[in-house]
């Protein structure tokens, strides 16, 4: 089944100009309704209130790490299986391990461009 180009999407990023250039990608690979989240509790409160298809959130954020929203968002029993990609300018070992086993569907190093980010969220959700 092809992705479903008008799911909501939250992008989460405590980085404006980050939340922008990823906001403009995912409308270049076709999304139409994205969220913006500026750090890991404001978008837990967003993802308890309208339903989501997929959460592209950045690792390195204050108060709220994208890994611990991620945790967070494991041990919500409505949003469990909710597919996640985590975005980080690290590609440490270490990270990538502890993002799996927290339950990471993707990972994307930055920088990034459209293709890159269609690939992961293909690898995610199905064919485009």
């Amino acid at each position: 089944m092809p992705v479903d180009l008008n799911m909501n999407v939250l992008v989460v990023d405590d980085y404006k100009t980050m939340l922008r250039i990823e906001e403009n990608l995912l409308k270049q690979i076709g999304f139409k309704n994205i969220f913006q989240a500026t750090d890991g509790s404001a978008a837990l409160q967003v993802l308890r209130e309208r339903n989501f298809g997929l959460v592209i959130s950045d690792w390195n954020m204050q108060p709220m790490t994208g890994l611990d929203l991620l945790k967070e968002v494991r041990a919500d029993v409505a949003l469990k299986a909710m597919p996640f990609i985590m975005v980080t300018a690290e590609s440490k070992t270490e990270n990538v391990i502890a993002a799996k086993q927290a339950g990471v569907n993707n990972y994307i190093v930055k920088p990034f461009n459209a293709e890159t980010l269609k690939s992961k969220i293909a690898a995610v959700l199905g064919a485009f």
